[in-house]
């Protein structure tokens, strides 16, 4: 009786652990199911927004790096190899000082005019500078030599305001080029991000003083010179050794790397010239 009574609770033991091991299986083969749809759904809703999603711009062109170099011999112009140059304006001078000089010399003259008029309808004399003044515009004829001059120099002097006025300025200070292409159009639309626009530039002389410590680099140069101007730049070297030929090659392809270097938005043409030194007379 024990021994049957063993044997059926061994029976239902092993019936239970059958029964807990099939729902066990059952459980996991429906997880394993779920996640395979959760991933499928979300495979699904990416490829609907990738396929919704307007395609990406192809990035601009990258602006050519290399600035080329000039002839082997002769004088280099660099006017054949110059790169389409990026339109960038000049900077603007702000002429402070011209204008305030001007507007204090016209606050004089109009307050000392004012108060000569104010004294005279009060009823005392005129200024004697008034009263000179009245008088030869009243007795010097219009094609008198004094008259002609006087209104050829306002006239200068109203010209050269007025070009003064309509010009930037500044032709010492040459304009850089922008770090991407079309930033100046962006600026010029007056965003949020036109303030974030960064302008350089920089001074003649300073490019000179570059392009002339890469001219002595070359070998064979033992003086130089470089003149920038806002169109073309001169450069003059003398050499004390080597053939003239091969170092005015070398140094118009140093200055044409040096000049791609500055980065300047309107690059200029380069003129060399290389000579012998005189020799000295004893």
């Amino acid at each position: 009786m024990n021994t049957g009574q063993a044997n059926e609770g061994r029976a239902d033991m092993d019936a239970g652990q059958a029964n807990e091991g099939r729902a066990g299986a059952d459980r996991a083969g429906a997880d394993r199911v779920n996640l395979e749809k959760t991933n499928a759904d979300q495979r699904t809703r990416q490829s609907a927004s990738a396929s919704a999603s307007p395609p990406a711009s192809a990035p601009p062109p990258a602006s050519p790096s290399a600035y080329g170099t000039g002839a082997g011999t002769g004088t280099g112009t660099g006017s054949g190899d110059r790169n389409p140059s990026v339109r960038v304006r000049r900077f603007w001078s702000v002429r402070r000082v011209p204008a305030g000089i001007v507007a204090l010399v016209i606050a004089a003259v109009a307050g000392l005019l004012l108060y000569d008029v104010a004294a005279v309808r009060s009823g005392r004399p005129a200024m004697r500078w008034r009263d000179w003044l009245a008088d030869q515009l009243a007795t010097r004829p219009l094609d008198d030599a004094w008259v002609m001059g006087g209104a050829g120099l306002l006239a200068v002097l109203g010209v050269w305001m007025v070009v003064l006025a309509l010009t930037p300025g500044l032709r010492g200070l040459l304009p850089m080029r922008p770090p991407k292409a079309g930033v100046e159009g962006a600026a010029g639309g007056g965003g949020a991000g036109a303030g974030a626009v960064v302008r350089a530039g920089i001074d003649r002389t300073s490019a000179g003083l570059v392009l002339r410590d890469r001219a002595m680099e070359v070998p064979g140069v033992r003086a130089a010179r470089v003149d920038v101007g806002r169109r073309r730049i001169r450069a003059r070297a003398l050499a004390h050794f080597r053939d003239l030929d091969e170092v005015r090659a070398d140094l118009d392809a140093a200055l044409h790397e040096g000049i791609r270097q500055l980065g300047l938005a309107r690059r200029p043409a380069l003129s060399v010239h290389v000579r012998r030194p005189a020799k000295s007379k004893r």
